[in-house]
């Protein structure tokens, strides 16, 4: 039966309507596509500008801390926060996000103990994270003053991360909002992220201080020895540079270095005290009673007195109203069990001595019983000085000359090759890194896939997979004693016979090309695994370059520039997964000894002629051939 004009038409209209369903229905999931696109990237975007301003800084947290609080909150969609380190047993606020009123809040707070039955103090029991979907609904956040006062400013919803180091904690990073609306999963692990950045950056800080602490420490410590070697049996110098290094080190502005004078004590060096109480020390003093020297005496490691104006005794108050001195440290100066004085340092501000400045006193403390030490033995031998000194300028010399060669290799390792690094330091100069030109064996390998991989996965994965990556293959590097030219993304270009020649550079170049194919295959297993297919490439080609240093005097290089270079990039780059392309001089000199698949001549991108091409199989193996008089012959 045939249909009708009215069923016809109304099928029409039917069949329009769910085309436009459907069409609304793409735009939609276009439109959410878009949207994940644009928060992703404004996500990658707010992370790359942290990185920036954590390499622009170093060492300075405030401005990485701004940072993260700022992007991460604009991500999130949090209207306050803030960043709080851990500081003795409490926290200090680091930096605040938010309305004025807010921000001064915490300002205000200065260093602090969080009350019990807070959620700070649930981060400082162990809970990495805490997240309140209504701050007025929980009893121990809204029964403190602490946290009265931040819910009655408004903040409803809240959320504090941990920021830790394996499991030390750190401090806080924490996100607010005025309407009670919990983080999302995606939104805490995206503040997550932004932790992690704030852990990296107070670990390099930490790590920044330490080095230029120990700098400036080996520096002072340095400096004393130089004036204890130059200063032989002349002790005033030496006790003079010992305390102001010491001084200086530990943030103390006074002090005094004591010694033994019969039965009483005397200052013989002093530093920044007014100079009627300092020629009172030095015109020397009684023990008895004396609440510094007694526990020397006693055999304490060190004094330690919080506030002088506390401490009933002549010498105490002495030195609180002539000189205004409050807190004190004092350090023995010991030689086997005898005593024989004393290293201070004070300061005019209730303020104890920590114990790492401690230590580092107890260190000058160590260098000025030495000097003591080297003055009596001058006096003893001043008859067998000049050849003890002749003695001990070679050894300085030999020393120094040691000290900066290690530095000059150490200094040269950070760039180049270990092996040029040390025929550089060898030869006595930098000839080697000039201009020249040497035939080579050039490797270039890189990954199937990589470029695929990189725009779907997630920046952390790709940098976890080239940590992999590098950490597999580069050492191969050195263990075949080839000179590694470049690390770029996936790309490592390895070349042989320069700066050192070797006789067997083509055959190491394929060994190392196959042991990379090898490890390389282990981590590609892995990632399959993880539904990341990737595949390793590698091209080999020999010839003629110019090789020479490049870069600038705070960082450089050591590269090869050639047609050769080209040869196996573009041989690389026409390997399919898992094989190792060699060019035929290549070729020729390893077919004795490595099985190889010819594969005829090949047509390269950016070659004008075809190049002959060989293949090291998987299963390559040295064919069955041994060297006697007259060539190679089969077994």
């Amino acid at each position: 039966m045939s249909a009708t004009p009215d069923s016809t038409l109304a099928d029409s209209e039917q069949l329009i309507a769910n085309l436009h369903r459907q069409l609304a229905e793409r735009e939609a999931e276009l439109a959410e596509c878009r949207a994940e696109r644009d928060e992703a990237l404004e996500q990658q975007t707010a992370i790359a500008e942290v990185l920036q301003v954590i390499n622009s800084s170093p060492g300075d947290l405030t401005p990485v801390f701004d940072a993260i609080l700022e992007k991460a909150h604009a991500l999130c969609g949090a209207r306050h926060g803030y960043l709080l380190v851990r500081q003795a047993e409490g926290f200090r606020l680091a930096a605040a996000h938010g309305e004025t009123r807010f921000a001064d809040y915490w300002r205000q707070q200065g260093s602090f103990l969080p009350p019990e039955g807070s959620v700070l103090e649930r981060i400082l029991r162990g809970e990495r994270a805490v997240h309140l979907a209504d701050a007025m609904a929980y009893d121990g956040y809204r029964g403190t003053p602490m946290g009265q006062s931040i819910v009655e400013s408004g903040v409803r919803t809240l959320l504090l991360l941990s920021l830790r180091r394996d499991d030390e904690l750190l401090g806080v990073l924490t996100a607010y909002r005025q309407e009670v609306r919990p983080f999302s999963d995606k939104e805490i692990a995206l503040l997550e992220s932004f932790a992690a950045q704030a852990v990296i950056a107070m670990e390099n800080a930490r790590l920044i201080t330490e080095t230029r602490e120990a700098l400036e420490q080996q520096t002072a410590t340095a400096e004393v020895l130089q004036v204890i070697n130059s200063s032989p049996g002349d002790l005033a110098p030496v006790f003079e540079a010992i305390l102001e290094k010491a001084h200086i080190l530990c943030g103390a502005a006074h002090g005094v270095l004591v010694l033994r004078d019969g039965e009483n004590w005397h200052a013989v060096g002093a530093r920044g005290l007014p100079e009627a109480f300092a020629e009172r020390l030095k015109s020397g003093f009684p023990v008895a009673g004396n609440p510094v020297a007694e526990p020397l005496l006693g055999g304490a490691p060190f004094v330690r007195l919080t506030d002088l104006r506390q401490i009933d005794h002549p010498v105490t108050q002495a030195a609180a109203s002539l000189a205004g001195l409050r807190t004190l440290v004092a350090i023995p100066l010991r030689k086997d069990a005898a005593l024989l004085g004393w290293i201070v340092g004070a300061r005019k501000e209730v303020q104890p001595f920590t114990d790492k400045q401690i230590a580092l006193l107890q260190n000058f403390a160590a260098q000025a019983v030495i000097a003591m030490e080297n003055a009596r033995l001058v006096g003893e031998l001043r008859h067998r000085t000049e050849e003890v000194a002749e003695l001990n300028r070679g050894l300085e010399t030999r020393v120094a000359e040691q000290v900066e060669e290690l530095g000059r290799v150490g200094r040269l390792k950070r760039f180049l090759a270990p092996q040029l690094a040390e025929l550089i330091v060898s030869q006595g100069d930098e000839k080697i890194l000039e201009s020249h030109r040497r035939e080579i064996v050039v490797v270039f390998c890189d990954l199937r896939g990589y470029t695929a991989f990189t725009e779907t996965a997630e920046p952390e994965e790709v940098l976890d997979f080239l940590r992999e990556y590098h950490g597999a293959l580069g050492p191969l590097v050195s263990q075949f004693e080839g000179t590694l030219d470049q690390f770029s993304g996936d790309g490592i270009m390895v070349f042989f016979n320069d700066p050192v020649p070797i006789l067997d550079s083509a055959e190491r170049a394929v060994r190392m090309a196959m042991a990379m194919r090898e490890a390389a295959g282990a981590l590609i297993a892995d990632w399959r695994r993880r539904d990341r297919e990737l595949g390793f490439g590698a091209g080999i080609a020999q010839g003629y370059a110019t090789l020479g240093q490049i870069g600038f005097a705070e960082r450089s290089g050591y590269t090869a520039i050639g047609t050769v270079c080209n040869l196996a990039a573009r041989l690389c780059a026409e390997a399919k997964g898992g094989q190792i392309l060699i060019a035929g001089r290549v070729a020729a000199a390893v077919e004795k000894v490595i099985a190889l698949e010819d594969l005829g001549s090949l047509a390269l991108r950016g070659l004008t002629q075809p190049v002959s091409a060989f293949n090291v199989p998987l299963a390559a193996t040295p064919p069955a051939l041994r060297v006697i008089e007259g060539g190679p012959q089969s077994v």
